[in-house]
């Protein structure tokens, strides 16, 4: 799924902030990242792995952002060899935030690896996926409480229509000046 590759040569006092996305195999993080990115897409298997990992640039307001589509997982302790790539990319490549998105359909179930990635102290974003189909299901999620609750900031989204997208790119140029 090559897309483009575009360079970016940037001074030696500017880094490029990252992103990394994570979560369950089929809850929208692939379409959620070629929203992000657009058309600057690289899908490469992760080193010494046949597990592919996409990474692409995103831009928002002047702030140059690397954004990562890990390999779906269902807990920070990984028993898959996609699951230790996602860990690996984590623990090593230190993203500036972890964008983890949940169907929001199954929110109780997918939860634990939110605290599992919290308890790793690493820096959460919570994004509820595919809430269109939540809503039909009557499945109702106060977010405000939610947000309260966690401590992260928590983003309703429906990334196939682009529901949520502003908002969420808002949350993610301010994200570190508190909720």
């Amino acid at each position: 799924m090559l897309k483009k590759q575009e360079k970016v040569f940037l001074p030696d006092n500017m880094s490029i902030k990252k992103i990394a996305i994570v979560g369950n195999p089929n809850v929208g993080k692939s379409v959620l990242f070629n929203v992000l990115t657009g058309q600057y897409v690289v899908v490469s298997n992760y080193p010494g792995t046949t597990v592919e990992v996409s990474r692409g640039r995103m831009n928002l307001e002047g702030t140059d952002y690397e954004v990562i589509d890990t390999p779906g997982m269902y807990s920070f302790l990984p028993i898959t060899e996609e699951e230790r790539v996602a860990r690996r990319i984590l623990l090593n490549e230190k993203p500036d935030i972890v964008i983890h998105v949940v169907d929001a359909k199954n929110l109780e179930r997918m939860l634990s690896l939110t605290l599992q990635l919290m308890e790793a102290e690493l820096p959460v974003m919570l994004v509820l996926n595919i809430m269109d189909e939540a809503r039909k299901e009557g499945v109702s999620i106060n977010i405000q409480v939610l947000e309260k609750e966690l401590g992260v900031p928590v983003i309703e989204t429906v990334s196939t229509a682009g529901k949520g997208i502003e908002e969420l790119k808002k949350r993610i140029k301010s994200y570190g000046n508190g909720l």
